[in-house]
């Protein structure tokens, strides 16, 4: 079978996040041909667009890899939904649209381990450089950057009581969990703005496309890195029955997620030797950290009504309002 083959300045691996992020950013002054691979399809759907639908786009197979944990040994061995976006826009198009930033003494925590560079006080700018909120900037928060946020109207008094309650339970408040206290409860940020919901694809891919340097392939799935001695020079990747390889003269990014970043250097020889020895895969680089442990957060969602008021003109209904507690483990 024959290998259609060709050459961009960067490749990048992966339309999620940080892909979009990168495409965006080294296609900005024009001067390097860039092109982005990605083996999910287009986010133009209602149903990742409109932010009412939540989280209805990580429970449909279309945009979703459907990627389940082993069975879990505290929880009756079931298998958990561990969702990721297969969508222009990665998971940043089918999340609950919550905007919350990583903890501060995370950061602190990766500089002491030798991360330099990493510290709060490092990333903080770059936290508030992307960042266009709708209340305004502050010390902590952004107010000119492409990724829309803002806070929701939160009309149901039940919102307020919420807030009391755990008040009145002993927990502390925040005015902005994403400032300078994020313990506590506190109403939460949305990645929303005119509208729509403010994804990764929308905040920096959608604009940067209309750029000659940039070349956006959906449906594209990237199987291999293609190395030259330890150096990555070009990615091999299935599309539309064929099989094809792209070179790199400057850089492969590889910008899959958690899950398939790993998966794909594993296949391409790089990490754990026995591991990969066992399954038949030539080692390029014996690197045991690929695919070691990583954080998950399990959440749980509560939902309370109360009935409204009836009139003559209308029914009597419920309203709602729902609440997400979510936790980490390592």
């Amino acid at each position: 079978m024959s290998v259609s083959r060709e050459t961009f300045d960067y490749v990048i691996v992966g339309a999620g996040s940080a892909g979009c992020v990168l495409a965006d950013r080294l296609t900005e002054d024009g001067r390097d041909r860039v092109l982005v691979l990605e083996y999910g399809g287009s986010d133009r759907s209602l149903w990742i667009q409109m932010p009412t639908a939540l989280y209805i786009p990580m429970n449909m197979a279309r945009y979703d890899w459907r990627y389940y944990t082993e069975p879990e040994p505290h929880l009756g061995g079931r298998r958990l939904h561990t969702p990721r976006g297969k969508v222009l826009g990665g998971s940043s198009s089918i999340n609950g649209l919550v905007y919350v930033r990583g903890n501060p003494l995370d950061f602190e925590g990766w500089e002491a381990e030798g991360a330099a560079g990493w510290g709060y006080r490092d990333v903080l700018p770059y936290f508030k450089r992307a960042e266009r909120r709708a209340g305004g900037g502050d010390e902590y928060r952004g107010a000119e950057g492409p990724l829309a946020t803002r806070r929701g109207r939160l009309e149901n008094p039940l919102n307020a009581a919420w807030l009391e309650a755990g008040r009145q339970a002993g927990y502390a408040l925040t005015a902005d969990m994403n400032g300078f206290r994020q313990e506590g409860f506190g109403e939460m940020d949305m990645t929303v703005g005119g509208g729509r919901r403010c994804s990764a694809a929308n905040a920096y891919l959608r604009p940067a496309m209309s750029r000659p340097n940039l070349s956006v392939r959906t449906h594209a799935l990237a199987t291999r890195v293609l190395f030259d001695g330890r150096r990555a020079t070009g990615i091999r990747y299935e599309r539309g029955g064929g099989s094809h390889e792209v070179l790199a003269q400057r850089e492969v990014l590889l910008c899959a997620g958690p899950i398939n970043t790993p998966q794909l250097l594993k296949l391409s020889g790089v990490g754990p030797a026995r591991e990969l020895a066992g399954l038949g895969i030539d080692v390029v680089r014996d690197l045991p950290g690929v695919a070691g442990s990583s954080p998950r957060t399990a959440s749980a969602r509560a939902t309370t009504s109360r009935p409204a008021a009836s009139s003559a003109a209308a029914p009597a209904c419920a309203t709602r309002t729902s609440s997400s507690i979510s936790c980490r483990s390592r």
